[in-house]
């Protein structure tokens, strides 16, 4: 979680950005593709969406970089943590494969 505040000091306006200290949670995420297979992975909230795919492909025989994760129409980014997109505890999530 990023927090950013504005302050002035001296005639000038200063932007201060800082990383809140983050909690290692563990989380269960499903995955569903809608063609009979639904997977149910445990990790942390601060993995990446790359660290997911990689247990769920370790679950479902398929290789990892042929997953794709999304959410509505919101396809996830390997590189971005699931504490950044506010997945938490139980999310339902959809599986493709490309």
């Amino acid at each position: 979680m990023y927090y950013s505040g504005v302050f002035s000091g001296c005639n000038s306006w200063f932007m201060v950005c800082f990383v809140a200290g983050r909690s290692s949670e563990m989380i269960e995420v499903v995955c569903n593709d809608r063609l009979g297979k639904k997977v149910r992975v445990k990790c942390n909230s601060e993995d990446t969406i790359g660290d997911l795919k990689k247990l769920i492909a370790a679950q479902t025989g398929t290789r990892w970089d042929k997953i794709v994760l999304k959410k509505w129409y919101t396809i996830f980014k390997d590189h971005v943590t699931l504490g950044d997109y506010e997945i938490h505890d139980g999310m339902n999530l959809e599986l493709y494969y490309q």
